[in-house]
């Protein structure tokens, strides 16, 4: 293979199936010989602005034609697509632009005020909207009109980097997870392979593409393959079945919530629902209420398990072992592997429970710039440390068990708790903070905070509120917030977030020390006298 990266992939489709409907976005179809030529536009456009390999490309927006098109064209330049959540605020995203070196960025205009503050603190030379734009900043779309050297495809090796994935951390700093072309191309094989996927396919992708599992293992895979994507901006559960009935569609993916909706809307039982024969979910395990449902009208969940870095899948559980194997998150992808450690690296039987540990050519190299971490994510012989915990069953089926980071996961958005705790630290009077994910009928898991407050202080709902909106993602803001007059710790002083999650687990009535029972959906807080603390708890 003379051109091993992602970038080559609409072009040869363009060869090989120029007339074939690549995608679909509301009332406009491109056929790849049109996604091609777009790509190859977009790449002009960026070269003549001096971007080249290496460069770090950045990408803010909702799902769109844009969104694909760019990538592509960021990839066939040898450079680095960047793409950022957009329900992240102003300094998030500014981390990620700073963090990333991006030296230019693609942005949705309604998504300016975003973006103002990193382009301005990182010094980026080239700031491109997605439209037309205006005669001092001209859109890429207006851009795009203009003449064109023709395709432009700049060698790359299997380990350059094609994208930086942004992935909130423990500690609170998100770290960018670099994906290369070979752990793009390979996640893509993954999928084709375990998911049966054909040139026929037709995916409804609702999910956004900023998050891997959208893009690593629905669009590239697609592409790949030659399929066709019908893509959303956004998930409307009606809108969806009508798209599946209008448009035929073989595969859909989302998370429990996704389909719980869908199963709940009014036009569930009118929808024809024959083309379907591959439904994915991530995110969390899928209810049995929700596979009774769609059993019922002949459908069968594929589920799996993976993160960011791995490009994202690693797991899958093949529908015909739904039943038997529930609760599994399946076997590992056809070129991926997963084994099973103790605390002290040592492979465990089947059956115990250790931290998960994955390899294969889907698994990244490392985060950027973040040899420290690096290090600690990898063992000696070059497994991949998830940090979650589980194990594998007699046949090798692996199940998850507890997270070790503590991740919550709420509605297949991931949040890490020592990103808000950093936060609440800051609101004044409170001395201790932990987050935990309580389950939640809806999203799966819900963020509470848990809070220690200085004697004779309160601490309002509003304050709470007003404190986190704008500095971290408003899905990331806890629903509820308890005071209590102390936080369970180890004897190193670690929070005892288990113990935290059996308490105020679904259903239950918090004992506040008022006496005021505080039932788990509500999200008032509510304050009481507690012992006075100096400084920060331990971490």
């Amino acid at each position: 293979m003379t051109h091993p990266g992602i970038g080559a992939w609409p072009s040869t489709r363009r060869t090989r199936t120029p007339d074939k409907t690549a995608l679909i976005f509301g009332d406009a179809s491109y056929t790849y010989r049109e996604f091609a030529d777009a790509a190859d536009r977009i790449a002009a456009v960026l070269a003549t602005k001096g971007i080249g390999k290496g460069d770090a490309v950045a990408y803010i927006g909702e799902n769109s034609p844009a969104f694909l098109q760019t990538l592509f064209g960021v990839a066939q330049l040898g450079a680095v697509f960047v793409p950022i959540n957009t329900r992240l605020a102003p300094p998030e995203v500014a981390h990620v632009l700073t963090d990333s070196g991006a030296r230019a960025v693609i942005y949705d205009p309604e998504l300016h005020d975003k973006i103002a503050p990193g382009v301005e603190s990182g010094g980026i030379p080239h700031v491109i909207p997605t439209g037309d734009g205006d005669d001092d900043e001209p859109g890429l779309r207006r851009l795009m009109t203009r003449p064109t050297g023709g395709h432009v495809d700049v060698p790359v090796a299997p380990e350059d980097p094609a994208a930086i994935l942004y992935t909130s951390g423990t500690t609170g700093r998100a770290k960018g997870a670099v994906l290369t072309h070979a752990n793009l191309t390979w996640v893509s094989l993954n999928c084709v392979i375990d998911y049966d996927l054909v040139s026929s396919d037709v995916a409804l992708l609702i999910s956004p593409l900023f998050h891997a599992a959208a893009l690593g293992m629905g669009a590239l895979p697609l592409v790949l393959k030659g399929g066709t994507i019908v893509l959303e901006k956004g998930f409307d559960p009606g809108r969806a079945l009508a798209l599946v009935q209008q448009h035929r569609i073989t595969m859909l993916s989302g998370v429990p919530t996704t389909y719980q909706l869908m199963a709940d809307h009014p036009d569930w039982a009118g929808t024809d629902l024959s083309s379907l024969n591959r439904l994915t979910c991530g995110g969390s395990a899928v209810p049995t209420r929700i596979l009774d449902v769609y059993e019922e009208r002949g459908l069968s969940f594929t589920q799996g398990y993976g993160m960011t870095e791995t490009s994202p899948g690693h797991t899958a559980l093949p529908a015909d072992r739904t039943r038997d194997k529930q609760g599994s998150v399946g076997l590992p992808h056809f070129f991926s592997a997963v084994r099973i450690a103790d605390e002290n690296g040592d492979v465990v039987p089947r059956g115990t429970v250790g931290e998960i540990e994955a390899r294969g050519p889907n698994v990244f190299p490392g985060y950027l710039n973040l040899p420290d971490a690096n290090e600690a994510a990898f063992t000696e012989d070059g497994w991949f440390r998830t940090g979650d915990m589980g194990y594998l069953d007699a046949d090798g089926y692996l199940f998850i068990a507890d997270r070790l980071k503590d991740m919550v996961i709420s509605g297949g958005e991931n949040i890490y708790p020592a990103e808000v705790e950093n936060h609440l630290f800051d609101i004044e009077g409170v001395t201790g903070a932990a987050v935990i994910g309580v389950p939640d009928p809806r999203w799966g898991e819900v963020p509470w905070a848990i809070l220690t407050v200085q004697e004779g202080v309160e601490v309002t709902t509003d304050q709470v509120r007003a404190h986190l909106d704008g500095r971290i993602a408003r899905y990331k803001i806890p629903k509820n917030v308890v005071v209590v007059d102390d936080l369970p710790r180890t004897a190193s002083g670690k929070v005892r977030k288990a113990d935290l999650r059996a308490r105020f687990g679904a259903g239950a009535e918090v004992a506040h020390p008022t006496g005021t029972a505080i039932p788990w959906q509500t999200e008032t807080i509510r304050t009481a006298p507690a012992k006075r603390r100096r400084g920060r708890p331990r971490e």
